[in-house]
């Protein structure tokens, strides 16, 4: 079977993208056909595919996983893709409300380039957590933005191994049985964070996060170390921004801004 597809990047993050309104693809291949597609040697390659379908109540339902075939019920950075990729087919407005297995998001476009998602509420908030690994101890807090996210502050970014130190906390008996996201996060001026970010189901550094930027802004704000709007350089260098309404530890409002782009079309045989 021939399948169009799009291939978008956000931040870094490239996604597979394929409308599948009317059922092309059945549920029960969902997950062979992420690792097939997302495969960069023998196939289009991508951090994930993300399947537009329809909503009974919204624009649009997004269904996301990971290159590994895993399910997320929710990504930043694929959320302000799969809007990009609506508008483009003429799916949703350039305001759209749309639905993830996380909830409801709320999404426009802001250019050629640029898309905001109004996210929804943290949850499952753990702060000053000490996590003991094969070689150093880290503190570290907890949030799930979405999917869950572990956040760890260091002084300098480029002085941590991102992959070893990520693998070890995201299969921590501290979060069995899910695991979890982990961003090391460095605290820069001018209201600036730098983040790079060990993606569950990638199973390795991506360039960008966009659940993981949302918790490092969240997290950042939480302990002073940053003001609403915090400024995010992801990995690949992309400029994000995240939001927020803070009353002591309770978050809303909720605004992850960034780039989404497309890429390339194309057709592929499954």
């Amino acid at each position: 079977m021939e399948i169009k597809f799009s291939k978008l990047t956000a931040a870094g993050n490239d996604f597979v993208l394929i409308d599948n309104r009317e059922n092309i693809i059945l549920e029960k291949d969902y997950q062979n056909l992420a690792k097939k597609l997302c495969d960069r040697k023998y196939s289009i390659g991508g951090d994930g595919l993300i399947l537009l379908e329809k909503s009974s109540c919204k624009d649009f339902k997004m269904k996301y996983f990971n290159s590994d075939g895993s399910h997320a019920s929710m990504c930043g950075n694929g959320g302000r893709s799969v809007a990009k990729f609506a508008y483009d087919l003429g799916v949703a407005d350039s305001q759209m409300v749309f639905e993830t297995d996380a909830g409801v998001i709320n999404a426009e476009i802001l250019s050629d380039d640029r898309v905001k998602l109004n996210l929804y509420e943290p949850k499952d908030l753990k702060r000053n957590m000490k996590v003991e690994l094969s070689d150093r101890e880290f503190d570290v807090d907890f949030i799930n933005t979405g999917v869950p996210h572990t956040v760890i502050f260091v002084d300098d970014i480029n002085k941590i191994d991102v992959f070893k130190y990520g693998r070890e906390i995201r299969y921590h008996k501290a979060f069995a049985p899910s695991g979890t996201n982990v961003n090391f996060v460095q605290v820069a001026k001018d209201n600036t964070l730098f983040v790079c970010t060990y993606e569950r189901g990638v199973e390795d550094e991506t360039l960008a996060c966009g659940t993981g930027i949302t918790a490092s802004g969240v997290i950042s704000v939480l302990k002073g170390f940053a003001k609403s709007p915090v400024n995010i350089i992801a990995k690949g260098g992309d400029k994000l921004s995240v939001s927020m309404t803070v009353d002591n530890d309770k978050i809303s409002d909720v605004v992850l801004e960034g780039p989404a782009i497309i890429s390339f079309k194309g057709i592929v045989k499954v």
